[in-house]
């Protein structure tokens, strides 16, 4: 379901029931002719792509839907338009009565919501369910930022640069986790992290990294080395790698376009890319 919804008497008992702890509704009460609906109307669309996970605009237009809203008003008790009603877990929490401004609206919805690293760990958790691994690394990495000490948002964090092969991150993650909430999925994460270790160990990453060290100035070896890295996830180590081929000579084959190619295909978010960029930059200029 949208997050912006106009009320109707077919859709309004589905769309005041959506709201969960986790979750709000607000319900509208709106006149196209009261020049401060429309202000307000402007604002909560803006509140609407801000929250987008964890608020419904539910919009009663008064003018058109003349009994649902004599209805309502009678339940509410309504005293002035624009209202907002807040419904959360399907009861009214809140009543907001005339023109409130983003500030006000925005109070109100702290008060109510989970906090913004709780928010942004379940947009992660939703593209995660939905494969988008890059959108779940960069939800994940924010909540992180703003809550670094918090177990749960690091044991998700964990758990996607898992999934996107990121293990050395992973586990520093994973040691940041209090002895006494080490439960299941932690010990489930730390077994996924084992396997993704040993599966980047490759015999053909082992072979391609003695050659190079018997052949150093031989910068095939090297771009044959990254592509190994890059195989077995190990993107860092191919720029690592890729970088070496560059600092000796920027035209070498594809080098620069598979370096690039790595960056551009990190999450957004992830510093590697940055700095990676910047030591590209640093040997073009």
């Amino acid at each position: 379901m949208e997050n912006k919804i106009t009320l109707t008497p077919e859709n309004i008992q589905q769309v005041l029931s959506s709201s969960s702890a986790e979750h709000i509704v607000l319900l509208s009460f709106y006149s196209a002719q009261h020049p401060d609906c429309v202000a307000q109307a402007a604002i909560l669309d803006e509140l609407a792509t801000q929250y987008k996970s964890s608020i419904t605009i539910a919009t009663l237009d008064c003018d058109i839907q003349q009994a649902l809203a004599g209805q309502l008003a009678q339940q509410v008790g309504l005293q002035a338009l624009p209202t907002i009603v807040v419904l959360k877990a399907g009861s009214p929490v809140d009543v907001l009565v005339g023109a409130k401004t983003k500030e006000d609206i925005t109070k109100v919805l702290t008060e109510h919501l989970p906090s913004p690293e709780l928010i942004l760990l379940d947009q992660a958790k939703q593209s995660l369910s939905e494969g988008d691994l890059n959108a779940a690394y960069s939800q994940a990495k924010q909540a992180y930022d703003i809550a670094k000490g918090n177990p749960r948002v690091n044991l998700v964090f964990a758990d996607i640069c898992i999934q996107i092969q990121k293990t050395d991150d992973a586990a520093a993650l994973l040691a940041t986790i209090p002895e006494d909430q080490h439960d299941a999925y932690y010990n489930n994460l730390q077994a996924k992290l084992v396997q993704a270790q040993e599966a980047q160990e490759s015999p053909e990453i082992k072979r391609l990294m003695a050659a190079v060290e018997e052949n150093p100035e031989d910068l095939a070896l090297w771009c044959e080395l990254a592509q190994a890295q890059v195989d077995a996830g190990k993107k860092e180590d191919a720029l690592t790698s890729l970088f070496k081929v560059l600092s000796k000579d920027l035209a070498f084959g594809e080098a620069r376009k598979g370096y690039l190619d790595i960056i551009a295909s990190l999450p957004e978010g992830d510093s590697a890319a940055a700095s990676f960029r910047r030591k590209l930059y640093s040997l073009l200029y």
